[in-house]
């Protein structure tokens, strides 16, 4: 069937990108931490740790196994065919166009709601810090409709701008946008270290007991509890390294730097995740929390009488939640460059502008639909819907380094994930328990996102493909694709 034609690696690295190659090693990290460490620490250890008790470090160490065999098929896949793309592209060269394209349909739902839902938390903090200085947004512009019962409130202003600001920063070229990321990363990176210093030794032991009060999955007030049901939750945490993998053209040698990216950020992130999860359950009854869902450090603060902290811990929110910000909306204009480059989307978002060498225009449509959905809807309920999308892509790429391996063995590859076909079978079962976790809402919400999809495909993108044998006379490589290095 057409429908599953399939890309030709040799084909596709044939194509000299327009896009510009900066990316080292370590910037890949930088992104890939900036992707990873914000909402998890600064927002969801709240809800987190009433759903698991002190058992949460296991929750995080669960979702981080998810992710790290995950991590390394997309490092496989990353060095095999080093293309824009992530998910998407690698699985229009295992599985065909239309898994591809459903993956790419998942992608934007991982991503562009991804980056509204963490401008929502952002807003939250900032609104909070600036009060605190004695600036005041008017209350009906601090939360969109209905956020917070007999609070009235129209538009989440702040989370609008922070997103047009970014997708700003983005649009302009990947130099900026790397600077801009490592800066607040390293920034970051330092008021994490600085609380950790200042809090471990107000952990009292007891406060560890009992450690997993819910077990690894029950029921308790009507929902599921337990360390799976958590681990579904902080999940949305880890959510964003494999946007690491959608800088494959921007990156200097990717066979090597993007495997090295994506394993050592995602390395770092769980090392601090569970430290930090250790010592806040630690320092606080982890019931305290339900008195802190969306500012839970500060309920360590206030334990240790430490509200000097308060401050320099909102700002590392801040900018934790902004590269998380950056990192995705990064991720979903390259994704819909490659969906356009192939034909599925119009032509509109694969277009590289000539002076930031960026899908410019691309770029700016998502961060304005972003934008207007950080500052009018409630996203509180979609963490869980952008959770879903992602575990799917994350099944897909697993199971494309299985079928590549038996189909494609004389591939070259930067980078073999070790174990298989244990590794990607382990992270097909790890994704497929994290989606267990998951209401059953969430799943009504995806199929009806999987439906539009399908309107989409076999209304347009089945059509327009440059697969499709009416369109492979014009597919070819033109002076405009071979733009600057």
């Amino acid at each position: 069937m057409d429908v599953f034609r399939k890309k030709d690696v040799n084909e596709i690295l044939k194509h000299t990108s327009p896009l510009k190659r900066t990316l080292k090693t370590w910037d890949l990290t930088f992104l890939g931490i900036g992707a990873i460490i914000g909402t998890g620490i600064f927002v969801l250890t709240g809800k987190g740790a009433l759903t698991a008790g002190p058992a949460l470090s296991l929750s995080f160490l669960l979702a981080a196994i998810c992710c790290g065999f995950a991590g390394l098929c997309y490092a496989e896949f990353a060095s095999m065919a080093p293309v824009a793309g992530s998910a998407y592209t690698y699985s229009y060269i295992a599985f065909g166009e239309i898994i591809a394209f459903i993956i790419g349909w998942d992608l934007i739902l991982e991503y562009a709601l991804g980056a509204a839902t963490v401008s929502v938390g952002w807003s939250g903090y900032f609104v909070n810090l600036i009060s605190n200085l004695g600036i005041h947004i008017p209350t009906v512009l601090t939360a969109a409709i209905g956020t917070t019962p007999g609070v009235t409130t129209y538009f989440n202003l702040p989370a609008f701008v922070i997103v047009l600001v970014i997708t700003w920063i983005i649009s302009i070229g990947i130099t900026q946008t790397k600077r801009v990321n490592d800066t607040m990363v390293i920034v970051k990176l330092f008021v994490i270290i600085l609380f950790i210093v200042f809090t471990v030794w107000y952990i009292k032991p007891h406060n560890w007991q009992p450690f997993s009060p819910y077990g690894w999955y029950s029921f308790h007030g009507g929902t599921a509890a337990g360390i799976i049901p958590a681990a579904s939750i902080v999940f949305f945490s880890f959510i964003g390294f494999d946007s690491v993998s959608s800088s494959a053209e921007e990156t200097i040698n990717p066979s090597k730097t993007l495997p090295r990216g994506i394993l050592i950020s995602l390395l770092i992130s769980t090392v601090l995740y569970i430290i930090m999860t250790l010592i806040m359950t630690g320092v606080v009854k982890y019931t305290i929390f339900a008195k802190y869902l969306n500012a839970p450090i500060l309920a360590v603060l206030h334990a240790t009488g430490q509200t000097w902290l308060s401050i320099i811990v909102s700002v590392g929110a801040i900018l934790g939640m902004t590269t998380v910000i950056l990192v995705q909306l990064y991720g979903q204009s390259r994704i819909t460059y490659s969906m356009s480059r192939d034909g599925l989307f119009p032509k509109f978002f694969g277009e590289v502008n000539p002076k930031f060498q960026t899908p410019f225009k691309g770029t700016w449509f998502f961060g304005i639909v972003t934008a207007i959905a950080g500052g009018l809807i409630n996203l509180n309920i979609l963490a869980e819907l952008v959770n879903i999308g992602t575990l799917t892509a994350f099944t897909l790429v697993s199971a494309g380094i299985l079928w590549m391996r038996h189909t494609h063995p004389e591939l070259h590859r930067g980078f073999k994930a070790p174990g298989v076909p244990f590794t990607p079978i382990v992270a097909i079962l790890f994704c497929l328990t994290l989606v267990a976790g998951l209401n059953w809402e969430t799943w009504v919400r995806f199929i009806v996102w999987f439906a539009i999809g399908m309107l989409v495909y076999f209304g347009y993108a089945k059509g327009h493909s440059k697969l499709d044998p009416k369109n492979m006379a014009n597919s070819a490589p033109t002076a405009t694709d071979k733009g600057a290095d």
